[in-house]
């Protein structure tokens, strides 16, 4: 039902009614005729799609002047200091290893060319899962390379912006954004993926008009940030109204089938986490991987991090769900194209140094990564081989499993590799004795996986399927963050953190030469090996950076000579079968 005061404002037109608003808006906080035509705009029980609405809240929105000239009008006002261009999978971008605190800094080709990286290390890439722009970012790249329209020093000159420019943007934003949650709350039972992305596309025309809201500079940014990150307006406009009106039973219904659906997205037992959302924000998120992180939400997202304030917010939200999408990545139907999603959102969250150590500290992601890393292979593990099998208590991952073959972990340890890039991160990783253990628990693993056993009757014609999937994964999860750690313990300070590591690492190893029997160099089977022993590796090369970097004496960093001639054993037979062949 329409109510008297909204039946006469529509009565005046979109620009008659857009006047008046605006009028209001700019005498008093609390528009009551505002909020009595936007009951009728934004009804729940309406569909989203109707372009007459959105219509009405361009007009609304732009307080007398047609939407085109409101968006050039708060163009003008942009103070917004760092360039934050979202882009897509298949994009061409640049990297400059010059300029680049962080290695996954990008750049678009405009802010590119209008920098100054002449004689720079730079390359020109097409971007795999999507990035943005970090011109302007001082906490990824270098001053130098900013481009003249970004930096800290872009605002100086701007005008002042009139604060009745967007009086009624502030006003009606929080309840575009509760429309939005209303009909992504109401379209998510049935738990049918398919339904539910329909439901995003349904919205597609109210989604990209926050888009275009977004684009129109950081003055409208902030609007629309404000109202995503404030808790009072999340716990005002979503609670569910007494009484037994249209509007009530409908809010009731929709925080049922959101209750619902937060218990359809459980995290690992490990972490014994519960989903407390306290800003639209957090709940858009929610609903972003609960959806399996459709494009247009994504951007959305993506397309306000230059607001410090939100950037901050929405990691920390971003990090809330993160145990959830690991879990999500094994049961896709299409994992390369979640996997691809994820991390274009993480990537942009992670590279920032403070804000990564931030989320480290205080939400222990770090644990959150290393947990969900190794529930995820604890589901797919298999009894050993290596050795005599009656004798042998070890499990490996089944590289003949989806997650291996479609390498669902790639998100996961590009993130932890990108986190232990900074640092302060890798040397709150090191210092951890509980991480370390988790750590080498998940390496272990690995260790001794994927088999060959050596044919004597007959050829073998081809490899089998395994081999890539075993290969790949070593490279990608154990390797990479071998790699990132290494680059850090060069210097006398860490030395105890380089003794820790092999301490646990010494660990591992004894007991995965308890858990195969292996208990003298002479039982090795001469007809199989394993490629694979990435606890061999991490010992080799963390010995090595103690005594080549760190000043460590090698009798100090090896193990007692029985250990080490056990431990010898199986990389010389992996020696062996390459010689062989």
């Amino acid at each position: 039902m329409h109510s008297p005061s909204s039946q006469i404002l529509m009565r005046k037109g979109k620009r008659g009614a857009a006047v008046y608003i605006q009028a209001e808006c700019s005498r008093t906080t609390d528009p009551q005729h505002l909020k009595e035509l936007l009951s009728t705009l934004l009804n729940p029980q309406k569909p989203i799609e109707e372009l007459e609405t959105v219509d009405w809240i361009k007009w609304l929105i732009a307080g007398g002047k047609t939407p085109v000239e409101f968006a050039s009008i708060v163009r003008r006002y942009d103070n917004g200091t760092t360039c934050g261009l979202v882009w897509t999978a298949n994009f061409v971008a640049y990297r400059c290893r010059t300029c680049g605190i962080s290695p996954c800094m990008s750049l678009c080709a405009e802010c590119f060319q209008k920098g100054n990286h002449e004689g720079h290390d730079f390359n020109m890439f097409r971007s795999q899962a999507g990035g943005a722009c970090d011109c302007g970012d001082t906490s990824v790249m270098k001053e130098a390379g900013f481009c003249e329209r970004h930096g800290p020093h872009a605002h100086v000159g701007k005008p002042i912006l009139p604060p009745e420019l967007l009086a009624v943007s502030q006003a009606v934003m929080p309840l575009i954004i509760l429309r939005l949650i209303q009909h992504l709350r109401s379209h998510s039972i049935p738990d049918i993926l398919e339904e539910q992305l329909q439901s995003v596309q349904d919205a597609d025309c109210f989604i990209t008009m926050l888009h275009d809201y977004s684009g129109m500079g950081a003055a409208m940014r902030h609007v629309m940030t404000s109202a995503l990150i404030s808790p009072q307006l999340y716990a005002q406009l979503t609670e569910v109204p007494s009484g037994d009106s249209e509007y009530a039973q409908f809010m009731k219904e929709a925080q049922r089938m959101y209750e619902k659906s937060l218990e359809s997205l459980p995290a690992y037992p490990a972490l014994q986490d519960c989903l407390v959302h306290r800003t639209f924000l957090e709940e858009l998120v929610f609903w972003t991987v609960k959806f399996e992180f459709p494009q247009k939400l994504v951007c959305l997202l993506l397309n306000m991090l230059p607001d410090p304030d939100y950037k901050e917010a929405f990691t920390r939200a971003f990090v809330l769900h993160y145990a959830r999408i690991s879990r999500l990545l094994v049961g896709s139907s299409d994992p390369d194209t979640l996997s691809n999603r994820v991390v274009h959102v993480s990537v942009q969250l992670f590279s920032n140094e403070e804000l990564a150590t931030k989320m480290a500290e205080e939400l222990h992601l770090l644990h959150v990564m290393v947990v969900s890393l190794r529930d995820m292979m604890s589901k797919i593990l298999v009894p050993s081989t290596l050795q005599d099998p009656k004798k042998n208590f070890h499990f490996v991952v089944d590289c003949s499993k989806h997650v291996m073959r479609d390498h669902c972990y790639w998100p996961l340890v590009s993130d932890l590799s990108n986190l232990l890039s900074h640092r302060p991160v890798a040397l709150l990783f090191l210092s951890d004795d509980s991480l370390l253990e988790m750590w080498f628990s998940f390496l272990s693993m690995f260790q001794g996986m994927n088999v060959n056993q050596r044919e004597l009757s007959t050829h073998v014609e081809f490899e089998p399927n395994t081999y890539y999937a075993a290969f790949s994964a070593e490279l990608e999860a154990p390797a990479s963050a071998m790699w990132a750690l290494a680059i850090h313990l060069r210097d006398t300070g860490s030395i105890h953190l380089t003794k820790m590591l092999l301490k646990h690492c010494l660990a591992a190893l004894e007991e995965w030469l308890e858990a195969i029997n292996f208990k003298c160099p002479e039982q090795t089977d001469p007809y199989q090996v394993s490629f694979h022993i990435p606890l061999h590796r991490y010992l080799a090369a963390f010995t090595c950076q103690a005594v080549r970097a760190q000043g460590i004496l090698l009798k100090d960093a090896l193990p007692p000579s029985s250990l080490l001639q056990l431990i010898m054993m199986h990389p010389l037979r992996i020696q062996v079968s390459v010689c062989l062949k």
